[in-house]
């Protein structure tokens, strides 16, 4: 089966995808008592971002290939948020008027948990970002109090909620564009949730936003080329 990469509307493949890392509630309150360690010794004050690499991109339907060592792989699920038009320094108020659209992903991670390094072994394995299509809410979809869940082979495995991220949608935006410029196309991910469900060789995962759309993919052992 012919997969065709995740497009924009106007069929540009997308920018580049940040993700950001601690925004929600409950992982943060778990790991709180870490911050006062070394090396910085307090909270991060700025929203922590990473990039999931154009090679991790694959649409929905694919199969993500992991490694015999540990065997399984994290299902960060999450929402992300496509940039429609380029936003520098952008209040709260306006921030969502540069969002031309959302996209379901599996934000796919060996399981970890630092951080403070770049998890970039850990995130940006090819094929570690399995994306939907470009979509369109439906009428009362609210981003804010959004829910998400998790099946693995028919099963449901997780559930989160929007409602608890500590920078919801609009603030995310204005709080990164606030250091960098979000360019057409780039996509920002709202994080994981706490507890992310793993999945492990011959699962298929199947995560579903209501009023919003799904994405599905499988996992297999990874094979040498």
């Amino acid at each position: 089966m012919q997969l065709q990469h995740p497009i924009l509307g106007d069929g540009r493949p997308l920018g580049t995808v940040y993700g950001a890392l601690l925004n929600d509630r409950a992982t943060v309150e778990r790991l709180e008592p870490q911050f006062d360690s070394a090396p910085y010794k307090a909270a991060p004050k700025a929203p922590v971002l990473y990039i999931k690499s154009r090679n991790t991109l694959v649409p929905s339907g694919a199969v993500v290939q992991i490694p015999a060592e540990p065997g399984e792989v994290r299902i960060d699920a999450t929402i992300g948020l496509v940039i429609g038009r380029t936003a520098t320094r952008v209040s709260v108020d306006q921030a969502m008027e540069h969002v031309a659209g959302f996209v379901v992903v599996s934000d796919v991670t060996l399981p970890h948990e630092n951080y403070y390094r770049p998890a970039v072994v850990q995130r940006n394995r090819d094929g570690f970002c399995p994306v939907s299509a470009v979509l369109r809410s439906q009428p009362g979809f609210d981003i804010d109090n959004a829910t998400l869940s998790v099946s693995i082979n028919g099963q449901r495995a997780y559930e989160r909620s929007f409602a608890t991220l500590v920078r919801p949608a609009a603030q995310l935006v204005a709080d990164v564009t606030e250091f960098m410029t979000l360019s057409e196309g780039d996509v920002l991910l709202l994080g994981p949730g706490e507890g992310s469900p793993v999945a492990r060789p011959g699962d298929q995962v199947r995560i579903t936003v209501p009023g919003l759309g799904e994405l599905s993919h499988g996992v297999a052992k990874e094979t040498q080329a």
